[in-house]
């Protein structure tokens, strides 16, 4: 059984190991625009928005995904007389 869409952004891979490699590339995109700008600045240009892409945006989001990766299919929210609480699945 699937688990159930949630109502907000989903920020999730289909795996942990995507998401990790999602990261890596994202991250170390980053830092090679970072550090290739005193040398080459048209790769650091070129990297900039690669590693922005394979983080969908921003390290936050990237992070948000990981733990909506995580926790998918482990936890569950139920809402009842106005309380929400989340459960183990």
């Amino acid at each position: 059984m699937p688990a159930p869409k949630a109502d907000g952004p989903d920020f999730a891979s289909a795996s942990l190991p995507r998401h990790l490699a999602r990261g890596a590339l994202g991250f170390g995109s980053l830092a090679g625009a970072v550090a290739l700008l005193p040398y080459a600045w048209p790769v650091s240009l070129a990297l900039l928005p690669a590693g922005l892409l394979a983080l969908r945006g921003c390290p936050m989001c990237w992070t948000v995904g990981l733990v909506q990766t995580l926790s998918r299919g482990r936890l569950r929210r139920s809402c009842e007389d106005g309380r929400c609480r989340i459960t183990p699945a």
